[in-house]
This record gives structure tokens, C-alpha cells and sequence, in this order.
């Protein structure tokens, strides 16, 4: 071999050293990449965010069993299953891990503290001790997170205004998947007086209690503010979207997917879009980049989803100011 060609790999086997790894005789295997999911298998919301992850990576030239491997684990929001998934994840040593949740980021975080781990969907990283430095990460993590606690306020308020007569709202969470809620609900509180709304917090951790939430709200005719939980109310949503429907309760949701699938409204950032923001990342660590040189990004855009029917079954006349700024879903 040439002395010019032999240099021209050496600086490629530098650049990429993930991918020269995989191609010289050191270690013959592919890349690989474990995603921990917050999500139980057969959720179509997570399941499209994950496919939107492999599309984001393919569209960076990562395939597949062709140039890379990839293993997706759908423990749920359950965190000894995410604990127990994580340490197997772990074991089989991948270059990169994809963490959904906050409870899959921690299990995670706690398996490993060599192994790159990339994030998305959380909510305040730094407050829930994941990363002390947004901007310059100095552990294994970093990643994409799309809401700060002051956005309460934001869905209360969008609430009063689909329902100006409101004078109650409870903000449901679960406080096992959703650790940082009560940040959430002290800045929902803070908008009591302004709003005219007396607000109270719904701990929930079963779809019995779920059920029973509804039930307690529905008798004095509150409001509901469903928080992003890492995928407990994803799993419930089936049964919990048509009872808030039945028991005439108006709600807002952090996710699109609850609006397109009955719910009333749901205000919140493109959670797909962190799906394909995180195949970003993981494509330039493979490449070799550090994570440190990788800053936590948060959310800038945010959408307004309306669904008519659910608000024409509730009996509520959207107001125009909304019916212009919303995504309608007939």
C-alpha cells in the first residue's frame, strides 16, 4: 500500500473510530445501538417515535443489520422493569444507548457510566439530577428535552380559554414515571389567581386510579391537565380518553397523539421530532464525537391541536383566537 492511502485510512480509522472498528480485523462486529423505551410493546404513538429514530439514522447512512445493529427494549413505565432491561441492554455492549423517559434515562444512567446514553422527551434534566451541564454535559449523557415547568401554566391557561367557565382543574400525574411533577404543579398553582382556577394535583400509578381521578373530577366539574409521564397514560389512554368523553371532562394533553386519537386538545413540541433530533446525535457519536461537545437541547416550537369532535360532543364553542392558531382535527 501506498504511503499516501495508508495515511488516508489512518485519518478515517480517527475520524470514524465506531465504523473503523467495525470494518478492520479488531473487532469484527457491527456497531450497535440499545434503545430503552418508557413505552409497553403494541403503543402505536411509540412505536411510530422509535420508527422515526431508525428513519433518522438510515437517513444518516446508519441500516439496519446492515452497517449497524439495533435493539429496542419496551419495558413500560414500570421502574424495576426498566432497571432489570437496562442492565441487559447494558451487558451486551453497545456503542450507544437511546433513552425515551426520564425513568428509562435513570435506569440507564445507573447501568453504565461509560456508554454514551442520548435522551429525548424529558422533562428538566438538570432538576431531576440527570445533568449538571446543559450546555458543555460532562457524564456519558446528553440529549433532547421538551418541556420546563412553567408550560403548566401555559396548558391551564389554554384549558380556561377552551372553557371559560372553569373554576377547577387537577393536574394528573403518575410519580413514579413523572418524578419532576411537582415542579409542574407548584407553577400550575402560581396560576390560580390570575386564572380564577383552584388547582389540585391527581397522583395516579394504576388505571384503576386513573379511572377513579376522573370520577373524583367529574363531580365537581373540573378540568384535567394530563402531564408528559415517560408512557404510564399511553398505556391507559384507550380506556382513559373515552371516559374523560363520557364523564363530560375537558382535558389538555402534552402529546399530539392524544388529540388526534379523541382527546379534546393538546399543546406541546414535536416528541417525533426529538426522535429523529436524537438520531442526530447518536449518528456523530458513532462518528466519534464526545459527548461533551454535544450541548442538551430543549424544544423552541410548539403546536395547538384541536379536536372538533370532542369538542363538539362536550358542548364547547371554540373560540376564534384558537380556531386560528390550532391544528384542527375534525
Amino acid at each position: 500500500m501506498r504511503r499516501r492511502e495508508f495515511l488516508s485510512l489512518v485519518g478515517a480509522a480517527a475520524a470514524f473510530p465506531v465504523l473503523a472498528r467495525a470494518q478492520d480485523g479488531i473487532q469484527d462486529r457491527m456497531p450497535s445501538v440499545g434503545v430503552l423505551t418508557g413505552n409497553v410493546a403494541g403503543d402505536p404513538g411509540a412505536q411510530m417515535r422509535v420508527d422515526a429514530f431508525q428513519q433518522g439514522l438510515a437517513d444518516l447512512g446508519w441500516v439496519a443489520n446492515q452497517n449497524y445493529r439495533l435493539e429496542v427494549r419496551w419495558p413500560g413505565p414500570n421502574p424495576a422493569r426498566q432497571q432489570l432491561e437496562a442492565l441487559e441492554l447494558v451487558a451486551a455492549g453497545p456503542d450507544v444507548l437511546f433513552a425515551t423517559s426520564t425513568g428509562a434515562t435513570r435506569a440507564l444512567r445507573d447501568a453504565t457510566q461509560r456508554i454514551p446514553i442520548v435522551f429525548v422527551g424529558l422533562s428538566d434534566p438538570v432538576g431531576t439530577g440527570l445533568v449538571a451541564n446543559l450546555a458543555r454535559p460532562d457524564g456519558n449523557l446528553t440529549g433532547f428535552s421538551l418541556y420546563e415547568h412553567s408550560m403548566s401554566g401555559k396548558w391551564l391557561s389554554l384549558l380556561k380559554d377552551m372553557v371559560p367557565d372553569l373554576s377547577h382543574a387537577a393536574v394528573l400525574f403518575n410519580p413514579e414515571s413523572a418524578p419532576y411533577a411537582p415542579y409542574y404543579l407548584q407553577a400550575a398553582r402560581q396560576m390560580e389567581n390570575r386564572l380564577g382556577i383552584k388547582v389540585t394535583g391527581a397522583s395516579v400509578r394504576s388505571g384503576a386510579e386513573i379511572i377513579a381521578a376522573i370520577d373524583a373530577v367529574a363531580r365537581i366539574g373540573s378540568g384535567i391537565v394530563v402531564l408528559p409521564d415517560g408512557g404510564f397514560f399511553a398505556a391507559q389512554s384507550g380506556i382513559a380518553i373515552p371516559l374523560l368523553a363520557q364523564r363530560r371532562v375537558p382535558a389538555i394533553y402534552a402529546v399530539r397523539f392524544y388529540a388526534v386519537n379523541g382527546g379534546l386538545m393538546s399543546y406541546g413540541a414535536d416528541l417525533t421530532q426529538q426522535f429523529r433530533d436524537g438520531a442526530s446525535y447518536v449518528d456523530r457519536i458513532l462518528r466519534g464525537a464526545e459527548i461533551r461537545a454535544l450541548p442538551v437541547q430543549f424544544a423552541t416550537k410548539f403546536d395547538l391541536v384541536i379536536n372538533m369532535k370532542a369538542a363538539n360532543a362536550l358542548g364547547l364553542s371554540v373560540p376564534s383566537r384558537l380556531l386560528m392558531e390550532a391544528e384542527l382535527i375534525e
